[in-house]
């Protein structure tokens, strides 16, 4: 039996997630979505269309969409601005849907919680849909570094480049009351989520700088963190450069893992290993069909909320060490 799920947001993104759906025929079936601007639900229904494929129905307000819509409902994807949704997956889990959320997870640590609390009342299941964490990369790093064979982790430099202040200019990305940010909580929030994902511990202080270069949000970001056991950790973003790219290097007592903040590559080098070897992996499943195989039991969550909330406990830091000139803030 095929799942049946919605698309909550119809929009430039949720569009590219809609053309891998469209190739699961096999085990979804996407029955409706909810997309206030017409002209967005338009173009999505049309892709729908030229797969061969019904258009999925449109209820345009959200709140009658939980109302009506969520009863016939498996799961719902989640592809909205950043603002919405902490209150979006909050009334979905709460009617019972199983929730798949786009990146970043919520605007604050308030909403992380708040979140996490409909989570646990429902029961149902929540998913950050970070292409990091999703990915056999990112998973088979956090399982080496978390085994002891490379012996404590000690420093973690990340970056994260793109072009994005270009490419988002008069939209939304850059109204910091949709976007809760800029570049560094966009693009880079990948970066401050996969870090939180290997590093698999708490961060206890910040200090961080911010440059909007005349923009309405930041597009240049660096920051030095530091987590509970100590581990040392330097994120750089630059969202004024040329193309789009990543790295983390995780260093540890006995070796050094790299990989990037979407899963892009993994690579590791041990004390006897002359220079870094590329680590083979299974072919990277969408978000959506991993997803599907946690609901279907076959894995465990790869995307929880606790990675969320450990993530935006650093951007709320990074956010309120740079408002202080780079201050060293304690989370």
């Amino acid at each position: 039996m095929r799942t049946k799920i919605a698309i909550i947001g119809t929009g430039g993104m949720a569009r590219h997630h809609i053309k891998s759906l469209l190739k699961l025929i096999d085990q979804i079936e996407v029955v409706s979505v909810c997309e206030p601007n017409d002209a967005n639900y338009q173009k999505a229904a049309q892709m729908f269309v030229e797969a061969g494929q019904s258009a999925p129905v449109n209820e345009p307000d959200f709140e009658k969409f939980v109302d009506e819509k969520a009863p016939g409902i498996d799961a719902a994807f989640i592809i909205t601005p950043h603002n919405q949704h902490c209150m979006q997956a909050s009334a979905l889990l709460l009617a019972g849907v199983d929730v798949l959320l786009e990146k970043p997870m919520v605007l604050n640590v308030a909403e992380a919680h708040k979140l996490m609390q409909a989570r646990d009342q429902s029961g149902k299941l929540l998913t950050i849909a970070f292409n990091g964490s999703l990915s056999p990369a990112v998973r088979r790093a956090h399982k080496v570094l978390h085994s002891g064979e490379l012996g404590k982790i000690l420093n973690i430099s990340a970056t994260v480049w793109q072009n994005w202040e270009q490419f988002t200019r008069g939209t939304w990305r850059q109204i910091p009351e949709v976007a809760g940010g800029g570049f560094t909580f966009d693009t880079g929030a990948h970066l401050l989520n996969t870090v939180a994902d290997l590093v698999g511990e708490p961060f206890v202080e910040v200090s961080a700088y911010l440059d909007n270069r005349g923009r309405a949000v930041d597009i240049l970001s660096a920051a030095v963190a530091r987590t509970a056991s100590g581990v040392l950790i330097t994120l750089n973003g630059c969202g004024d450069t040329v193309r789009i790219g990543s790295e983390v290097r995780v260093m540890c007592e006995n070796g050094v893992i790299t990989t990037g903040v979407w899963g892009e590559t993994l690579t590791l080098q041990r004390a006897d290993d002359a220079k870094p070897r590329k680590v083979r992996l299974p072919k990277s499943n969408g978000v959506m069909e991993t997803f599907l195989a946690v609901r279907a039991g076959q894995l465990s969550n790869p995307g929880p909320a606790e990675i969320g909330l450990r993530m935006i406990q650093l951007w709320n830091a990074i956010q309120a060490s740079a408002a202080q000139g780079g201050a060293q803030v304690k989370i």
